[in-house]
């Protein structure tokens, strides 16, 4: 008798997703602050020994100072700031939390170490990329990492659990370290996803600088991932949970090791429809990018507001598009340009148009441009601007069953005011050939319309 009542206990503590039961509130919290403390320590002994040599006199200080907007090095505040939120929010989502619970985890966790994992002031620019940036980048890998391992079935295998702890860290180390509490995989809900990994080289093809020095690396060998997740027009899928639908993105380049994370996904919103051929959602968007191709780099975190859309043209022919305009607080500048700053905060508008054409299971062309207006509001700063135009064309031909090469041009502008210096002017484009393998023949095309004897499905 005794032993039954333990295993009902036991049970009780296992997580399930649909009724909330196992989920822990106080596990996150002592998951965070023990990361903080491992990675103030890590700083403090291996990178800079005065800056992460925090103390109870270091804090009092901090929790008594202005916060401020400050002038670390870019990649570490808009992507190292970023990818620590990630943590904070990976933690609180495998413990079984929600989104919005997990955000306040995030927040929660980055003030913690603005206030006591370094000496320096508390910074409200690290506070948006953690917090905020945090859970727009953490959320799409936690959902990537559940994926993987709800396609592996009751048992995952170890190549899946391996994958998933990869790309979401704290959700591998709850599934390890929590015994069976957490082994339950968060529901997908069955979501129409696309997914497109490619290996190629590219080439700089066009670089502008107004007759600044700066070295380019004219080849460079590349790896770029992507997922759609949630597309529109997959039946009786819904979308009440934040980021159900998601498109992430990620490229590697040999010149500059990180050429540009990506996440976008739907906060709050729902799905409409236009007829038979017609399938989209709108709402409240939250976004993350980091770009930095060679010369200049930009950054934001944004919410926006937008669609999401399938609309079949033909039997075989389909769009798919997005369009968002919205707001952020983001950065901008120069890499190493003589006599000017690093970069520049501000409040930033920005938009995006992104389009493909699908033609059957064989070709598709792909389209994007992103226009961020960085302002000198909300900035140490008042003044200056800079204006980012980032746009890509790509043509994929499929070779057989999943495999395709893709031919794509990126082009890179920049053009930057400041009441004090010359008016920069920089663009870069590149022309890359890569091997495509594709997550689907179809190319993420949803059908849901009546079957037709003329238009087989290959997947």
């Amino acid at each position: 008798m005794p032993a039954v009542r333990t295993t009902e206990k036991t049970a009780e503590r296992v997580l399930s997703w649909e009724t909330g039961v196992g989920k822990s509130y106080v596990i996150p919290a002592f998951e965070i602050f023990g990361f903080d403390f491992l990675l103030n320590q890590a700083d403090r002994h291996f990178i800079d020994a005065e800056a992460y040599g925090s103390n109870l006199s270091t804090i009092r200080h901090n929790l008594s100072t202005r916060w401020v907007v400050d002038t670390d090095p870019f990649s570490v505040n808009q992507f190292l700031h970023p990818v620590q939120g990630s943590m904070y929010h990976g933690f609180a989502r495998s413990a079984g939390l929600g989104y919005w619970k997990s955000l306040g985890y995030t927040l929660a966790g980055s003030v913690l170490w603005e206030e006591a994992g370094e000496n320096t002031t508390p910074s409200i620019n690290d506070q948006i990329a953690s917090g905020v940036g945090g859970t727009f980048l953490g959320e799409p890998l936690f959902r990537m990492a559940s994926l993987t391992l709800e396609k592996g079935g009751a048992e995952p295998g170890f190549w899946r659990k391996l994958r998933a702890a990869i790309t979401s860290p704290p959700t591998g180390f709850n599934r390890l370290a929590g015994g069976d509490r957490f082994d339950a995989v968060f529901p997908s809900h069955a979501p129409a996803v696309f997914t497109r990994v490619q290996l190629g080289g590219s080439r700089t093809a066009q670089v502008s600088e107004q007759g600044d020095t700066h070295t380019v690396k004219r080849v460079e060998a590349t790896a770029d991932y992507s997922m759609a997740y949630g597309l529109p027009g997959m039946p009786d899928y819904g979308y009440e949970r934040p980021f159900d639908y998601f498109h992430f993105e990620f490229t590697a380049s040999s010149a500059n090791t990180f050429e540009n994370i990506m996440s976008r996904g739907l906060l709050v919103g729902r799905s409409y429809a236009a007829g038979e051929t017609y399938r989209g959602i709108w709402g409240l968007y939250g976004s993350y990018d980091y770009i930095s191709p060679q010369i200049f780099r930009v950054s934001s975190n944004a919410v926006s507001i937008g669609t999401t859309a399938q609309w079949w043209l033909s039997r075989g022919v389909a769009l798919q598009g997005t369009a968002l305009g919205g707001i952020g607080y983001g950065a901008a500048g120069t890499i190493r340009g003589g006599g000017e700053r690093d970069y520049h905060y501000g409040l930033t508008l920005q938009e995006l148009v992104a389009f493909r054409f699908i033609f059957g299971g064989r070709v598709t062309l792909d389209a994007t441009a992103r226009h961020y207006y960085v302002s000198g509001i909300a900035s140490t700063e008042s003044r200056g601007s800079e204006y980012i135009l980032r746009g890509d064309t790509a043509l994929t031909v499929r070779v057989y069953h999943r495999h395709a090469f893709t031919l794509k041009y990126v082009t890179s502008r920049r053009n930057a005011h400041y009441p004090d210096l010359v008016d920069r002017y920089q663009t870069v484009g590149t022309v890359s050939l890569a091997y495509t393998h594709l997550g689907a023949t179809r190319f993420g095309a949803v059908e849901w319309r009546a079957p037709s004897g003329t238009d087989a499905n290959p997947d």
